[in-house]
């Protein structure tokens, strides 16, 4: 068996060309959606496009931090500048400073990445150069790939996820904690039932704003509809329902065809992102009509209500939605007489635990601190990633919390990982039985085991309590007992995600192997190589049960060193097997 290509190039070049060009993906994919968004908070205070800019205090901040003058300055000029900051980093040909880099990561790390020499000059070129360096006879240097990968992981991290999510805030608010309720059972029959599915903001605002005038709701009463509703899947639905009263979440994207195949929803609104193919099966099953909003992606058979390739009728976002909520409704009375299944179950979340929300519920980050440092929060976790179809749906989620709330260990969670955390009520302020003692006493009166923090790009949000807590302790993140965890991550975004959190130096979990199993080098490289450059490393294993002992191990680790208070055994959850019931909710 030969050890090489004809061409010369061997088993770690190739599984390194793979691995970047899926970390180059997964930076396109969150830049489209940082583009999208920087582009409508532009416009917006550029009067181009008629959306209020509600997060002004955020605006008037971030410009700060950026060396932005605010004084004497309207938010829309402060936001057009901020806008075209971001806009700058996301595109730069010319190599400067990436300026959300050097406004916003803590200044160790800068360090770290400026040695290693992985800074990126923009998103845009780094994926560009990405495919470059990964083609036919280009870049044969395993090590120059990986270099090349970890580039990509801050744009992805800086443009995709903290640009996008600035962008989002300033735009739409921050939002602020609210209870909601989730999971099918939440579903309600007799209304014109409509589902939002996917990550961008603006239309999906638009057609919230259009479905809850007394215009649209006297059309759909006159129809026979008790009124219109409105639910969320995947992350539309988690950045929606903070911010606007009425959106339900009730799925992750993997388990939207379990939504359709209740028969209740009559229009289904994708844009971009985790929107499989296969929910157009089941949607012509239940007569759902599906309208797709995206140019850049469509579905087959379905609608197409899009924003153009040059997004020239995105003023017009406002008429698009007039136009796809009398679509529902003419849906609505179409369908009558095809049966509907709703499952019993439902049950009440706390969402929107943002660091703004963190900070005016404790005063600072002092008291978090402080219940680090006595043990009632033995460490924090983000708990986070799609869903994997290679093993039990949403099981390994919930047993690795399983064992991290046994052992006191606070979980922040957002994206598709929280839907089962929501379902199973570990977002309820009544699962104090699901935490250890210690972290009981932490969290009353009003506080849930798990914080539910938002979609995937406000990852940021979890990097942001990280780091207050970490500065109000006087030291670096890396040293602090926090860890990332992915059971099911699956994509090229979570390999990114991922990525992220460990070039801030936090060690990152799973219990799905990565696709590198070709390349002893890469394997190394990915899981134990990066420990003295970075601080930080990987950790796989199969059985959940032992990645959330692994991951209390390594705080214990931490909290020794810090000369904190640590618990004299781990506890390990008992071993059960679910029942129907329980499989079911």
């Amino acid at each position: 068996k030969a050890n090489k290509g004809v061409c010369g190039a061997d088993a770690d070049l190739i599984v390194a060309r793979n691995l970047l060009r899926a970390g180059a993906a997964g930076a396109a994919q969150h830049g489209m959606h940082a583009r999208e968004v920087i582009l409508n908070l532009k416009w917006a205070a550029e009067g181009k496009l008629d959306v209020p800019i509600i997060g002004e205090q955020k605006v008037f901040s971030t410009a700060k931090a950026f060396g932005i003058e605010t004084e004497n300055r309207s938010v829309n000029e402060v936001a057009s500048e901020l806008a075209d900051t971001l806009l700058e980093d996301l595109s730069r040909a010319v190599p400067d400073d990436y300026k959300t880099i050097r406004a916003l990561a803590p200044k160790e790390r800068q360090q770290v990445w400026e040695e290693l020499d992985i800074i990126p000059i923009s998103a845009y070129h780094e994926v560009f150069e990405a495919y470059h360096k990964t083609g036919c006879g280009i870049d044969g240097d395993w090590r120059s790939i990986m270099q090349q990968f970890l580039r990509c992981g801050l744009a992805f991290t800086f443009t995709g996820v903290v640009a996008t999510n600035i962008a989002t805030d300033c735009l739409f608010g921050v939002g602020d904690r609210v209870t909601s309720m989730v999971n099918l059972g939440a579903l309600k029959k007799g209304y014109v039932n409509i589902a939002v599915h996917g990550h961008l903001p603006l239309l999906v605002s638009q057609i919230v704003k259009s479905g809850q005038s007394e215009k649209m709701i006297k059309l759909a009463k006159e129809k026979g509809a008790l009124g219109i509703r409105f639910y969320g899947i995947c992350c539309s639905g988690l950045a929606a329902m903070y911010r606007y009263a009425g959106v339900i979440p009730l799925s992750n994207a993997v388990s939207a065809e379990l939504v359709l195949g209740t028969g209740a929803l009559d229009l289904w609104v994708a844009d971009v992102q985790d929107v499989y193919p296969a929910i157009m099966d089941v949607a012509h099953c239940f007569k759902t009509a599906v309208i797709t909003t995206s140019e850049s992606a469509r579905l087959p058979g379905a609608e197409r209500f899009e924003f153009d390739h040059r997004h020239s009728n995105m003023n017009d976002a406002a008429k698009l939605a007039d136009r796809i909520v009398l679509r529902a409704i003419e849906s609505y009375e179409q369908r009558k007489g095809i049966p509907v299944y709703i499952p019993p179950y439902e049950v009440e979340a706390e969402i929107g635990f943002s660091v703004e929300y963190v900070c005016r519920k404790f005063g600072s980050f002092g008291p978090l601190l402080e219940a680090l440092k006595s043990g009632q929060i033995l460490g924090i976790v983000n708990m986070v990633g799609c869903n994997n179809t290679k093993v039990v749906y949403e099981r390994a989620i919930i047993d690795v919390a399983d064992v991290l709330l046994k052992n006191n260990v606070l979980i922040l969670s957002n994206g598709c990982a929280s839907f089962p955390l929501m379902k199973l009520g570990y977002c309820a302020k009544s699962a104090f039985d699901k935490a250890g003692d210690r972290l009981r006493e932490f969290l009353k009166p009003d506080l849930p085991p798990v914080w539910h923090v938002g979609e995937c790009i406000d990852n940021t949000r979890s990097s942001g309590i990280f780091g207050g807590i970490a500065g109000a302790a006087g030291k670096f993140i890396y040293e602090m007992p926090f860890g990332f965890a992915s059971p099911e991550w699956s994509n090229e975004k979570g390999v990114d995600a991922a990525l992220g959190f460990r070039l801030m130096g936090v060690n990152s979990y799973h219990c799905v192997e990565a696709q590198i199993h070709g390349s002893k080098n890469i394997i190394e490289f990915l899981k134990e190589g990066t420990r003295e450059k970075l601080k930080s490393v990987m950790y796989v294993n199969t059985d959940p049960v032992l990645v959330g002992k692994k991951i209390v191990d390594d705080m214990i680790v931490k909290r020794r060193a810090l000369g904190w208070f640590v618990p004299d055994s781990i506890l390990m959850p008992e071993k059960k097997e679910p029942d129907a019931a329980s499989s079911e909710k």
